[in-house]
């Protein structure tokens, strides 16, 4: 009697960045609220985000902004559009 073991291949796919982090936008996003004029911190920026049907605090923001947080693409639009930049800009 012949036992065949079959041998499956499995593909792990990883959703982090080379860097470990968990988005490509945080960094840039950051840059752009801390050069809007007048100055926006994370907090008044998480109140135009909610102003704008989007419900994160500042604590999602800085997780964001750190990498540390996955940003979905409904969350990417509206924070675009409150930064007032396309979605492009942000994923470059």
């Amino acid at each position: 009697m012949t036992i065949t073991k079959c041998q499956e291949v499995i593909t792990i796919y990883k959703n982090k960045n080379s860097d470990g982090s968990l988005n490509i936008c945080g960094s840039k996003i950051a840059i752009i609220r801390k050069n809007m004029k007048p100055k926006v911190s994370q907090r008044a920026f998480a109140d135009m985000l909610q102003l704008n049907g989007l419900d994160l605090d500042k604590n999602a923001i800085q997780r964001i902004e750190a990498g540390k947080r996955f940003v979905t693409d409904i969350e990417l639009k509206i924070i675009a559009d409150v930064l007032n930049v396309s979605a492009d800009i942000l994923l470059k």
